[in-house]
């Protein structure tokens, strides 16, 4: 390695994680990520609660659970907070849950779907709405009523 390269190397490094984006409860601000996931309580259709660990990448569907925490496919989940305690309702539609990011100093919403198994994923910043996934078209109201 060429001399001063580390340091490059090094300042990239902090860079790419200094630029991760933060996701926070939109009730008391506290952030949501640990490590490489979105963490959330969870209830499940028979009331039993769980560790949710969702991807942080807008679009990446990945989720993590302990296995006995059972989900079915198509199944509403409740999502907490894990500070306040906190439902996570959207208040455009009642199958999205809600969270608050900062995207270049300009705080943005972004909403998910509830539903296990479906992709649907909306980031708004003022009066945008930028849409994720393959179910997205599944809440298309909700543009209208973002963007009049």
């Amino acid at each position: 390695m060429p001399e001063g390269s580390f340091f490059f190397v090094l300042l990239a490094f902090l860079k790419s994680k200094d630029m991760a984006t933060d996701f926070k409860c939109p009730h008391c601000a506290n952030l949501l990520n640990v490590g490489q996931n979105i963490v959330f309580t969870a209830r499940n259709k028979w009331g039993k609660e769980g560790l949710i660990m969702l991807h942080p990448e807008i679009g990446n569907y990945t989720v993590l659970k302990h296995p006995s925490f059972k989900v079915s496919e198509g199944e509403k989940l409740d999502f907490y907070c894990l500070y306040c305690n906190e439902q996570l309702l959207s208040d455009i539609n009642d199958s999205l849950a809600k969270i608050m990011s900062d995207e270049n100093d300009q705080e943005c919403e972004i909403h998910f779907s509830r539903i296990s198994g479906q992709h649907s994923t909306y980031k708004i910043i003022g009066g945008s709405v930028e849409i994720f996934g393959e179910d997205a078209s599944s809440y298309l109201d909700l543009l209208n009523d973002v963007n009049p």
